[in-house]
């Protein structure tokens, strides 16, 4: 159907050379199209806006229930015709009626969740989705009217899409926020987005995970609108010009950090089951704009366009059973195995038209806008009204299913509603709202500016500075200096260091600025958005992060300045390593220098202890310091300078939200400066070393089988470190903490022993003490959030006994608990051992994502294992004899080493057999692996047997697809099932060269199980028959080719001989291997 001539006009839908941003000089014909565009929203929109909440149904034939996320995709239609009319002098009371139905609606999704304050303070402490927001109320109530077993309500991306829009509407000058309560609660709900990295939710589609079986999953497009959303409400005066300090909101700047790398890691992922999705859209284009690497962008909405542009709209995602005919609308979630029902069967929505026709206009892409402009032409109709109606969806009908199934994009699609229609859907006004943007847009009646006031679509660094003292976001300075202070702990210290032409403060000299330690800023923060009424507590106490601590702070009248996490003297052992801290100093400078995106150079203090004088690599440490002191740290501009002179360039954060009375300045306790009589060392020559403790290591297993007596009397006569923690242990037990030797309890020895060995730097006492103490390390659930974004999951537990996964962020108390549980019980030390790994590869990933290349999950178990072999291979590398007794700093080198072993295994001249050990430890498979096993699959109907345990084809191939990483760990978790690691090495050459095998016969069909066990034993028998020998390991120690060539004549003798492997070629008699 055509559109009326009244809709036709310069710029509209129809006019296919539309200038984006034209200026109309007819001002009559400017009103007349505004008004055209204000029936069709109060026709179309406003007419379901309900007068008592303000909120909007998703379809116009819904009466009950209000959704949050439509409803603000309406107030945003609203308010972009409210922003064209601004325009106009003498709008008859247009534009101040549009801006108050705008208020009114964000008033009403404000004043629902208020009533919800509990689950925002349940929220913040757990994110589970029994505390998430609801976002559906009653229409006319305001109640809630689902229930969280009714209905998945934890949606981030909702609560982070309201904060970008309050944002971006209260700059237009609306007023939306009125009291302090208000205020505190919207400060509330930054807490509530700020940890979308480790939230796993339902998403935009409602569903979480694609099976639709009711399991929640990481999703980059909540991610990214939480990213967009703190970004721009950091430093927003929610009473816009007229508002106080008190009314300004703040944002946690590591928070976001987080979110920003994690969601441009994810990217151009959805989630983990789903590759591609349409939700990424508004998230990388408008409203969120959530990432200006361009790479990344157009990355993603190729892979869009591509994967699931239709001729009706976009698929949400592949295999989407929404809307569709053989979706059984009874029932909640689907039976496994039905996905595959839905493939090639996906509706396709116009919506996504719509948003590519609104990022056309954003970037300046005519022809993007022309293109999509034609393709919505064709899906419009009319109302009764001559008004244009974007359908819902467009699905096949039941009679054309099969058709569709054996001939693609061949049939005809059925809008959800159209005229004539019995079970009319009505109209979806989230849609529609877009339309009329788009429409605005398109016809010059609005400014993307006007659209888009605080410039979300800008990289950062082009956006408008904020005017005020609180810090904003300004994107990457091309030359940033990072300002580093050297604060000495004594004038002794800062004398000697002097010595060495390094400079260096003392704390009293940097007076009136205070150095503190960031766990004092935290307790600042908990007075951020209190509200008694509400019973909301402040900001959760959460650590401060690098770039947090790069700040200088006012606070209640005092400049405060605080050291980095690395200097904390913390429960766990970490700290006590010194060339660990020199990595960790280079680390944090870096990282600081590549992820400062504030106004203002980030300021650095260094501190430097007394301990740290007498610790052997003191020396090093001086070496950085030198290094600084000339301007660069591994390729980060750095300046050390005096803090007075560094403060006038600092980025300054005012947190005015603190008055004199609310915060007694004694609670900032200085970091302290030590007092000497004596201030003489004047080289280190003069300082007395810390000596490196070296004992016999003694096991003591036997007396846990012996009686209590027994230990008591082991325990009263060794003075050997490791032995009393091990009869401690014992003591600990057997008789419980409080039990008593000679005064002493077991608790309170072994806090003396660990202490006392942690400052001989005896690792193996230590790390035996912390476990037995239930230390956890510091901050670790980030670093395992990076992991899983990364693709990668992780396993912990000791070889041969149960393994525990982390498929998904959990809490630090879960992460102790799973520690303690899986690890403790078998080997005590690998408790906090694998804990260390798994922070290193946190660490690493985060830095040098291409050494875990080819590492679908990394079981830390099989790890240590690797570091052991290697240290067996080069026992010269380390002072220590076994993992347990290297330093931290030793063990994260040599995790680095194992993972890198492709790189040096020829220079080190590793035997095959060394490298396949090493290899196969890790479980590291070569490039698009999985699918190569997937391909094998397809042709091998009776599946797949490794080590007895088969890979059906039956339901795999159905549940599965191709490329998706739960196929891909099903496989993988097969191979862990090999015993030794060379031969599950092996494992994984024999299904490549038999991928090969396949590929190059295509009339190849495995027609009863493939049994590699059978395929390998029989290359080994001709290996060793080739070379005269029966000596193991075999076929393990031949080279790559060599292998191949035994491997592949295995598979062609099975084919031939069409027995042992049950393979069956279809039509010739031999089959092509090279």
């Amino acid at each position: 159907m055509s559109i009326p001539e009244r809709m036709i006009r310069q710029g509209s839908i129809d006019d296919i050379n539309a200038q984006q941003y034209l200026k109309i000089s007819n001002y009559e014909d400017t009103v007349r199209q505004l008004d055209i565009c204000y029936a069709i929203v109060k026709r179309q929109l406003l007419r379901f806006q309900s007068p008592i909440t303000g909120l909007f149904p998703v379809l116009s034939t819904e009466f009950e229930i209000g959704s949050v996320r439509d409803s603000i995709y309406c107030a945003a239609a609203v308010w972009g015709l409210y922003q064209a009319y601004r325009r106009i002098d003498d709008d008859r009371g247009k534009s101040h009626e549009l801006g108050q139905s705008t208020v009114k609606c964000m008033r009403g999704i404000l004043e629902c969740w208020i009533k919800q304050a509990p689950r925002v303070e349940a929220f913040k402490t757990r994110q589970s989705a029994a505390h998430a927001l609801h976002v559906k109320f009653h229409l006319t109530t305001g109640e809630p009217v689902l229930t969280d077993d009714q209905y998945h309500h934890l949606q981030i991306d909702v609560v982070s899409l309201y904060l970008l829009f309050l944002v971006q509407m209260i700059t237009s000058g609306l007023q939306i926020i009125y009291t302090q309560d208000e205020v505190a609660f919207v400060q509330n709900l930054v807490y509530y987005v700020e940890r979308a990295y480790r939230t796993p939710d339902y998403g935009m589609w409602e569903r979480g995970s694609k099976y639709n079986d009711g399991k929640p999953e990481i999703h980059a497009s909540s991610i990214g609108m939480a990213k967009a959303a703190l970004e721009a409400i950091n430093g927003c005066n929610l009473f816009g010009d007229k508002g106080a300090s008190w009314s300004v909101v703040y944002v946690d700047i590591d928070a976001h950090n987080r979110n920003r790398s994690i969601f441009e890691t994810m990217l151009p992922r959805e989630s983990s089951s789903k590759g591609v999705d349409a939700a990424l859209l508004p998230t990388i284009s408008f409203p969120a704009f959530a990432t200006h690497e361009e790479h990344l962008v157009q990355l993603t909405k190729t892979n869009i366009v591509r994967r699931l542009q239709g001729k009706y709209g976009f698929k949400r995602f592949s295999r989407d059973g929404y809307k569709c005919v053989l979706e059984d609308p009874d029932r909640r979630y689907y039976h496994e195995g039905e996905l595959k029902n839905f493939d090639g069967l996906e509706s396709e929505w116009p919506l996504f038209y719509v948003m590519m026709i609104i990022d056309g206009v954003f970037r300046t892409l005519p022809d993007q806008v022309e293109e999509f402009q034609k393709l919505l032409k064709a899906r419009i109709f009319m109302d009764e009204h001559g008004d244009p109606v974007i359908p819902w969806y467009y699905y096949i009908p039941k009679e054309s299913v099969e058709n569709e199934r054996n001939e693609p994009n061949s049939t005809w699609k059925v809008p959800s509603s159209h005229p004539g229609d019995e079970n009319k859907a009505g109209l979806f006004l989230w849609g529609q709202s877009l339309f009329v943007l788009a429409q605005l847009l398109t016809g010059g009646l609005l400014h993307v500016n006007e659209l888009d006031p605080i410039r979300r679509y800008l990289p950062s660094y082009n956006r408008p500075r904020r005017a005020g003292r609180y810090s904003a976001f300004q994107g990457i300075a091309t030359d940033l200096v990072v300002q580093v202070v050297l604060i000495a702990e004594s004038m002794r210290l800062q004398a000697m260091m002097g010595t060495y032409g390094i400079q260096t403060q003392t704390p009293h000299e940097v007076e009136p600025v205070q150095i503190c330690s960031s766990t004092q800023l935290v307790h600042v923060y908990r007075e951020l958005g209190v509200c008694k009424k509400l019973k909301l507590t402040g900001r959760p106490i959460r650590p401060i992060g690098s770039l947090g601590t790069s700040k200088i702070y006012r606070v209640c009248g005092m400049t405060v300045l605080c050291y980095p996490l690395i200097f904390e003297v913390s429960e766990f052992y970490l700290y006590r390593d010194m060339a660990l801290l020199i990595d960790d100093i280079k680390t944090e400078l870096q990282f600081v220098g590549k992820y400062w995106r504030l106004s203002g150079r980030p300021t650095v203090c260094l501190l430097v202890r007394e301990e740290h004088m007498r610790d052997p690599h003191f020396k090093q440490m001086l070496d950085l310091f030198a290094m600084l002191k000339k301007g660069y740290c591994d390729g980060v501009k750095v300046r050390l300078g005096r803090l007075q002179n560094l403060i006038s360039s600092s980025c300054m954060e005012h947190l005015d939200f603190m008055s004199q009375g609310d915060f007694p300045s004694e609670m900032f306790t200085q970091f302290k400066q030590l007092e000497h009589e004596y201030i003489g060392y004047q080289s280190l020559t003069d300082v007395p070393r810390t000596l490196t403790y070296r004992e016999e290591t003694v096991s003591l297993e036997a007396y846990k089988h012996k009686s209590t007596p027994d230990v008591v009397e082991a325990l009263r006569t060794t003075d050997n470190i490791f032995a009393q923690c091990q009869l401690w242990g014992i003591l600990l037990d057997r008789e419980g903490p409080m039990y008593e030797v000679n005064g002493t309890n077991a608790l309170a020895a072994l806090k003396s022993l660990y202490h006392s060995a942690g400052g001989l730097r005896h690792w193996r006492a230590v790390r035996y003490c912390s476990s037995l103490l239930s230390h956890t390390v510091d901050s670790i659930s980030p670093f395992i959030t990076t992991v899983l974004v990364n693709g990668k999951q992780l396993t912990v537990g000791v070889i041969g006994q149960k393994e525990t996964v982390f498929d998904k962020p959990m809490t630090p108390g879960e992460i102790q608990s799973v520690m303690y549980s899986t690890i403790q019980p078998y080997d005590i030390i690998g408790a906090v051992l694998q804990q260390e790994i798994v922070l290193y590869c946190g660490r690493l990933i985060g830095t040098n994502p291409d050494i875990f290349r080819g590492i679908l999950k990394i079981r830390v178990g099989w790890v240590l294992e690797a570091i052991r072999y290697y240290l067996q291979l080069f026992p010269g590398e380390a002072r220590a004899a076994c993992v347990e007794s290297l330093s931290p700093y030793r063990l994260r080198t040599l995790l680095q080493r194992v993972l890198t072993v492709s790189d040096w295994a020829d220079e080190r001249g590793l035997t095959p057999l060394q490298r396949r050990q090493l290899e196969g430890c890790l479980c590291r498979v070569p490039k698009h692996f999985y699918i190569q096993v997937w391909d094998i699959l397809l042709r091998t109907p009776k599946g797949i047997i490794i080590q007895g345990q088969c890979i059906p084809a039956e339901p795999t191939l159905v549940n599965m697809s191709r490329s998706e990483l739960s196929f891909a760990l099903v496989v993988e978790s097969a191979l862990v099932g090999v015993g030794g690691a060379a031969r599950r090495q092996l494992c994984v050459e024999l299904l490549c060269v038999l991928a090969t095998i396949l590929r190059r016969n295509p009339e190849l069909r495995l027609q009863h199980s493939l049994d590699l066990d059978a395929l390998l034993d029989d290359a080994h028998a001709t290996y060793r028959k080739d070379c005269g020998s029966d000596a193991e390991p075999g076929l393990s120690t031949a080279t790559a080719a060599l292998a191949a060539g035994h491997l592949a004549r295995a598979v062609v003798n099975a084919v031939l001989r069409g027995a042992a492997a049950d393979l069956v070629p279809a039509d010739r008699p031999a089959c092509l291997v090279a």
